[in-house]
């Protein structure tokens, strides 16, 4: 008779991809959101370097302002409320003909 032999699973650790300058400003939003709720609820704050850079009521001339002034450059513009921010996550419909009798 022969002996069988197993092996071990061997498990490989991949380096996590450094986050991209937009999720670093979203991240930090999200860190200054519970002092931004004290001080600019209702309003649009601009994110740039993790730093509040601006802030308005309406969001297109908040970034027209931010790029002015920084340059375009990716930033992150979020509405301060006290609900979490909806995420929206696009997907497609198939679209089936039906074959006529």
């Amino acid at each position: 008779m022969s002996e069988t032999t197993s092996q071990s699973a061997f498990t490989v650790e991949l380096p996590r991809p450094e986050p991209t300058k937009g999720e670093r400003e979203y991240q930090a939003f999200l860190q200054l959101l519970p002092d931004l709720v004290k001080t600019h609820k209702g309003k649009f704050v601009a994110i740039h370097n993790s730093q509040i850079v601006d802030s308005d009521t309406d969001d297109v001339a908040l970034i027209l302002r931010v790029q002015a002034k920084v340059g375009y450059v990716p930033i992150h513009v979020g509405l301060v409320t006290e609900q979490p921010p909806v995420m929206r996550i696009p997907h497609y419909r198939e679209q089936v003909r039906r074959q006529e009798a």
